[in-house]
């Protein structure tokens, strides 16, 4: 199947703490980063601090979750302008129902949560279902004996923007030619993957040797180092001589211009991200020339997208998914954190690149 884990190892924070007097009822303590206030350019360890929460009794209907993995994701950056600080950080988790008061999730199941945020131990209750976010809380996905950690990555949200972000909006057609930009990343490299799948050509944009040598052992059929090639638009020309056909862009900025630039007539490009301004003082400092020449005269097709748009057909994308991880046709790598006291450091390094894969903390 394919299965490949990085680790960066430290010492392991207790995940549930609890404070017993014989001459009182238990009392539960969990630990939470809040983020103290937003970003000011490029995230630092010390916008964090680590707190200690005293959590209540359960009450009827409600749950107690003990986090096993939590993600990491680009999207946290700017998501976070939205909020006014001091929260507690925001992002996904999976997590084991340790008590319960809620026949939904018995003790002893899992959960895939993506609003309780980075804790340890939260009290949860059950959500209205309205098929539309994936920030809600439910029951941990059939995984076909895959990892848990998946759940967050290949058969969690990273999976399901990559399989429809991908398949609606740019609509591969066997032979035909696209790019990926963040290629070593959680979502670019199942695109990449996918479009083999789909018999297309694959080019693939990452930011180290090491990863362009990755990407070229899931499939790809060209791997650019961005970082170090001397002539981006002369390797394009020579890696899609006939021109780009789908292009999905992770990145946004300069590097989206040059690509667009050698798009075919009638292009197609699913815009589901732009880490490379992510990290500006505002998010939106980058310069590039005015796209709407290439635009009109390649008659683009050039859409945007949020995975809640298709997170009520999540059990098409989980099914295929799982099958093609099974039959070797998709190869997932994680880069795993351990320790929950790491999450900014884990943050951080995602941030910076410093992941392949898709990265989590292992509780």
């Amino acid at each position: 199947m394919g299965i490949r884990r990085s680790n960066t190892s430290s010492e392991l924070t207790s995940p549930a703490r609890f404070l017993v007097d014989r001459n009182q009822p238990v009392i539960m303590k969990a630990d939470k980063f809040t983020l103290l206030r937003h970003f000011d350019g490029f995230p630092k360890s010390n916008d964090f601090r680590l707190e200690s929460e005293e959590l209540g009794g359960l009450k009827p209907g409600q749950f107690l979750c003990q986090a096993e993995y939590l993600s990491v994701d680009p999207y946290m950056r700017p998501y976070t302008r939205r909020i006014t600080p001091p929260f507690t950080m925001i992002g996904a988790q999976v997590a084991k129902v340790l008590e319960s008061k809620n026949d939904k999730y018995p003790a002893g199941s899992y959960v895939v949560a993506g609003n309780l945020g980075w804790r340890t131990l939260s009290v949860a209750e059950d959500q209205p279902e309205d098929g539309r976010s994936f920030t809600g809380l439910e029951p941990l996905p059939e995984l076909g004996g895959l990892p848990r950690s998946y759940a967050l990555g290949v058969i969690g949200m990273p999976g399901v923007t990559a399989y429809f972000g991908f398949l609606e909006l740019c609509q591969p057609k066997e032979g035909e030619t696209v790019v990926v930009t963040g290629a070593a990343g959680a979502v670019g490299s199942l695109v990449g993957q996918i479009a083999k799948i789909k018999c297309c050509r694959v080019i693939g944009f990452a930011g180290t040797d090491d990863k362009c040598a990755w990407i070229r052992q899931l499939g790809f059929d060209v791997a650019i180092n961005y970082k170090t090639c001397a002539d981006i638009d002369a390797a394009l020309k020579e890696a899609a001589p006939k021109g780009i056909d789908c292009y999905f862009d992770n990145v946004g900025g300069m590097l989206s211009h040059r690509i667009r630039q050698q798009m075919n007539l009638f292009g197609r490009v699913s815009v589901c991200g732009a880490i490379s301004s992510y990290n500006d003082k505002t998010g939106q400092e980058a310069q590039v020339p005015v796209p709407e020449m290439a635009i009109v005269s390649k008659q683009l097709r050039i859409e945007g997208f949020v995975i809640h748009r298709w997170w009520h057909r999540r059990e098409e994308a989980f099914k295929d998914m799982v099958a093609w991880v099974r039959e070797g046709k998709i190869k997932v790598q994680e880069t795993v954190t351990t320790g929950f006291e790491k999450m900014p450091q884990a943050f951080i390094g995602m941030l910076k690149g410093q992941n392949t894969g898709k990265a989590i903390v292992k509780v």
